[in-house]
């Protein structure tokens, strides 16, 4: 059983992004889409740093697309890509600064069955949630959810869960990007069964 506590407050997202992305493995990313409560564990992150690291949406600046990037610590980011799919990413550091962390995967939790009905291409509940597009899909979180505060107040939440020992997190260079490709940035939870 998962336990899922209080909303992570806005200070634990004030803090530089790789840190940040290391200690959200374990928590819990839920939504309230109306009909329950949809949710899983975060088990695979990846650390964004900022202005000065060239594979973030930051490095051009604050565009309309990148709007939400710069806001308050805790902010949701959500963006559209290859046309298809939309990512959720977690604001880290002041606002104004433009760092994130992107949850790339879940172990589902909670609503399986409309997660089911959202992704029903999935052959396994493992692969419901095991990429950035597919959690999306399989919790609703779409273009409606970026600026929302995953702090609270907001249908779209991350709680505190159990904490993953160090010796259970990989760490490895990002996955599906072009530039700073060897930093050790993206972080998972090992032997997580997806």
């Amino acid at each position: 059983m998962i336990v899922r506590g209080a909303p992570l407050s806005a200070a634990f997202y004030d803090r530089e992004p790789d840190r940040v992305a290391r200690e959200l493995l374990g928590a819990v990313l839920s939504l309230d889409d109306g009909h329950g409560v949809v949710s899983g564990r975060i088990v695979e992150t990846e650390a964004y740093l900022g202005p000065h690291d060239p594979a973030s949406h930051s490095a051009v600046g604050r565009t309309p697309r990148t709007w939400h990037m710069f806001g308050p610590p805790g902010t949701a980011y959500v963006y559209f890509i290859y046309g298809m799919h939309w990512c959720v990413n977690a604001v880290t550091r002041e606002e104004g600064y433009g760092s994130a962390v992107l949850i790339r995967a879940l172990t589902p939790l909670a609503g399986l069955d409309r997660m089911r009905l959202r992704r029903p291409k999935a052959r396994r509940d493992a692969d419901l949630c095991n990429g950035p597009g597919k959690l999306c899909a399989a919790l609703g979180i779409d273009r409606a959810f970026d600026g929302a505060s995953l702090t609270g107040g907001s249908a779209l939440t991350v709680c505190a869960g159990e904490a993953v020992p160090d010796a259970q997190v990989l760490v490895t260079p990002r996955i599906g990007i072009s530039k700073a490709v060897e930093w050790p940035l993206r972080f998972v939870v090992r032997g997580d069964a997806r």
